[in-house]
């Protein structure tokens, strides 16, 4: 890997990670305010499970971008147009933590959730023949992300 790669791979990590980091901001303070008041279902993970979670998630899908910038410059139709889905999908993914933990809203949160998936399903579909082993890296991720509009779901319906 030649230096110009190493500097793209790291900054598609650290775009993701940002991401992450910034819905951990509203994240902390519902966490210790409002979100232990919640009923929760009886599949709720215990809470030292999301962080290690996101961020191998977060690699992943930083590693997924950088595959397909790599396969075609930005000037390519098809590399950008790829990108900016991903770009999307990702402030969907930081818009959930503001919407759940910042607005206290599990039903703006839900539809938010839901327009997540399929942005992550869509952008799964255009990496794929960009490079596949990009679209299989974000596999993990929409199983977790629809594991957490379950219970997204499931929270709503137990708090109304």
């Amino acid at each position: 890997m030649n230096r110009s790669d190493f500097l793209r791979l790291a900054a598609c990590i650290l775009i993701c990670q940002a991401a992450g980091m910034f819905g951990s901001l509203f994240t902390a303070s519902g966490l210790q305010s409002w979100y232990p008041g919640l009923v929760k279902p009886s599949f709720n993970p215990p809470g030292w499970v999301f962080g290690p979670v996101w961020t191998f998630l977060y690699t992943l899908m930083g590693i997924a971008a950088w595959l397909v910038w790599k396969r075609g410059s930005l000037s390519s139709p098809s590399v950008r147009a790829a990108l900016s889905l991903f770009f999307l999908q990702l402030v969907l993914n930081a818009l959930w933590s503001v919407l759940f933990f910042g607005l206290k809203s599990p039903l703006l949160a839900l539809v938010d959730i839901v327009a997540l998936l399929a942005a992550i399903a869509a952008t799964i579909v255009v990496f794929r023949p960009i490079s596949p082993a990009a679209a299989w890296l974000m596999t993990p991720y929409l199983a977790w992300v629809a594991f957490a509009a379950i219970l997204n779901a499931a929270i709503w319906r137990l708090n109304p």
